[in-house]
C-alpha cells in the first residue's frame, strides 16, 4: 500500500471517529448524514430547484448507453421525501442535470434535451449526431449550457439556440464532472479509458478557460481516481466523486485531495447546496441518494 493510501485510510477512520478531516488547505470539513432517499432507478445526478425548492433526479435506469427510452428524471424536497419518482419519463439513460432559467437541461445519450420547468414537460432536444456518450452539464453566468461527451474528449455548447462542439482535445482525457465558475470551467477527467470504463492511470481536475479554451491541470495534475461529479464548495474548493472507487473528495485549488467518505461503487454526479450547507451524492449502484450536512 503507498504511503499516501495509508494516510487515506487513516482519515477514514478518523472521520468515523470524529465526523470530521482536515482539507489540504488548512481548514476543516465536518459531514454529518442528514437522510438517505431510495426509490430510484440507477440515479446519475442531482440538481436543485432554488425557485421551487425541489431536487430533480436523473435515472439511468439500464445501460448507460442503451436508446431504450427506459429512463427518466425524479422530483424529491430538500428534506428527503420523494415527490414524484416518474415526473419525467421516455428518455434514454440521462446523467447529468444543471438548470438555465426556468430550463432543466438533461443529457439524453446524443442529445440534450431541454425541460420546461414551469410546465414540467419536455420542450426541446438539442441533437449532437456524432456525441458517442454526452454524460455531464454545467453552465455558464451568461447561461450558456455546456455539456461533457465522456467517450469522445469533447465539450459541446449550447448558446443562441447552437448546441455544437465546443472543445475537442485528447487533453481532457475522458471529461466527465463539469462545474462552471466565473472565466472557467472545472473539469473532471476520468483518465484515459483502456478496457471498458478501466484505466491505467486515473484522472485530476482540470481548469478550462472560457476565454481561450485552454486546458491547465490544477496544481501538478496528480493523478486521483476516475472523476465524476464536481462541485464547488463556496471556498474555492471542490467536492468531488470517484465513480468507480466509490470515494468522496475535497479537493483544493492546488489540486491537493482528500478523501472524505468511502461510499461504495457507483458515486455520481453530486451537488452542493451552500445556503443548506447540504451535499446530496447519487449513488447509482445502490438506487438511492444520500445527503450530508456540511460544516
Amino acid at each position: 500500500m503507498k504511503n499516501s493510501n495509508l494516510i487515506n485510510l487513516m482519515c477514514v477512520c478518523s472521520l468515523l471517529i470524529s465526523g470530521s478531516l482536515p482539507v489540504s488547505a488548512g481548514e476543516e470539513v465536518r459531514l454529518t448524514k442528514a437522510w438517505t432517499l431510495t426509490g430510484f432507478k440507477q440515479p446519475e445526478s442531482v440538481v436543485f430547484d432554488a425557485k421551487r425548492s425541489v431536487l430533480y433526479i436523473s435515472n439511468v435506469d439500464g445501460n448507460p448507453d442503451d436508446k431504450d427510452g427506459k429512463g427518466g428524471i425524479s422530483r424529491a424536497t430538500l428534506e428527503g421525501k420523494m415527490l414524484q419518482a416518474d415526473w419525467i419519463t421516455g428518455l434514454n439513460a440521462p446523467k447529468g442535470l444543471a438548470i438555465s432559467g426556468d430550463k432543466l437541461y438533461a443529457t439524453d445519450i446524443d442529445k440534450l434535451v431541454e425541460v420546461d420547468l414551469a410546465t414540467g414537460k419536455l420542450a426541446q432536444k438539442y441533437a449532437a449526431p456524432q456525441a458517442k456518450f454526452l454524460n455531464d452539464v454545467t453552465v455558464d453566468s451568461a447561461g450558456r449550457v455546456y455539456v461533457s461527451d465522456m467517450m469522445d474528449d469533447t465539450i459541446y455548447r449550447l448558446a443562441d439556440g447552437r448546441f455544437e462542439v465546443w472543445l475537442k482535445s485528447a487533453a481532457l482525457a475522458s471529461p466527465n464532472g463539469l462545474y462552471a465558475e466565473p472565466g472557467r470551467i472545472i473539469e473532471g477527467a476520468w483518465g484515459v479509458m483502456t478496457d471498458g470504463f478501466n484505466t491505467k492511470v486515473p484522472g485530476h481536475l482540470q481548469a478550462i478557460s472560457l476565454t481561450d479554451k485552454t486546458i491547465t491541470a490544477l496544481g501538478k495534475g496528480q493523478p486521483i481516481g476516475n472523476m465524476d461529479g464536481v462541485e464547488g464548495d463556496g471556498r474555492g474548493a471542490y467536492f468531488v466523486t470517484d465513480w468507480m472507487a466509490g470515494k468522496l473528495f475535497h479537493i483544493n485549488a492546488e489540486g491537493e485531495a482528500t478523501l472524505l467518505l468511502d461510499l461504495g461503487h457507483g458515486s455520481a454526479d453530486l451537488t452542493y447546496i451552500k445556503d443548506a450547507q447540504l451535499l446530496i451524492v447519487p449513488m447509482m449502484s445502490n438506487n438511492e441518494i444520500i445527503a450530508f450536512t456540511v460544516e
